[in-house]
């Protein structure tokens, strides 16, 4: 997708092209002279968009972008857009509005009020980590499902913890369920995220690192 050719000058195309031959991840977009501006995105694991010059892409020329508008964020290997009623005019991916969260992929365009952002991610993520992602992405959970994998990676993103998924009897005591109702939870997880085939010592770790790559669940979860 990307913007269209004419549109861009012989100078911004070479910062493309320099950027995108540099093999990290960055955003593309027009500010409100048109000029256009590229903000590296490598190094960071969260960025917020918005209209208030405390947000990381300030977008102030733009009546219809919210104060606080949207966040991209680091999930796993890749990056996801989530605005979960954040915004008062939604945010959009290739045209589809986001609907809490939604992972990014390269040559994605983001509409952000009425401001086209490019996501560019040159490096591609490592082949089976896409295949295991994009079959993971088509799970449909439930509400119960989803509470109980958020509880699960909980442990995994807060600071000073060790890398453990949560144990049944912590979900259990967390979310006031029997123990029985979690293992039967943690059963339909293991189904519909596609681990159900691994060795049981190592079901739980990757059911937590394939709900973080997939966006089910993000840091925004994890806040008490």
């Amino acid at each position: 997708m990307g913007f269209p050719a004419h549109s861009v000058t012989a100078s911004e195309r070479a910062a493309l092209l320099a950027a995108e031959h540099g093999g990290a991840a960055f955003l593309a977009y027009r500010d409100g002279l048109g000029d256009l501006r590229l903000v590296p995105i490598e190094s960071l694991t969260r960025l917020t968009i918005g209209r208030t010059i405390d947000n990381d892409v300030v977008l102030d020329s733009d009546p219809q972008v919210s104060r606080a508008h949207a966040v991209i964020e680091r999930i796993g290997g890749g990056w996801a857009v989530h605005d979960d009623g954040m915004s008062c005019n939604g945010s959009f991916v290739n045209g589809e509005r986001v609907l809490r969260h939604r992972r990014l992929e390269d040559d994605d365009m983001l509409r952000i009020g009425t401001t086209s952002i490019l996501f560019r991610c040159p490096t591609p993520p490592v082949a089976g980590t896409t295949i295991a992602a994009s079959s993971a992405s088509a799970a449909r959970l439930t509400q119960a499902e989803r509470r109980v994998l958020v509880a699960l990676c909980r442990p995994l993103l807060r600071p000073g913890m060790g890398a453990t998924p949560a144990s049944n009897r912590e979900i259990a005591d967390e979310l006031v369920l029997s123990l029985s109702g979690v293992k039967t939870h943690i059963r339909s997880l293991f189904a519909k995220l596609g681990v159900d085939d691994l060795p049981q010592n190592r079901k739980r770790a990757q059911l937590a690192r394939r709900a973080l790559e997939t966006g089910f669940v993000t840091t925004r979860d994890l806040d008490p």
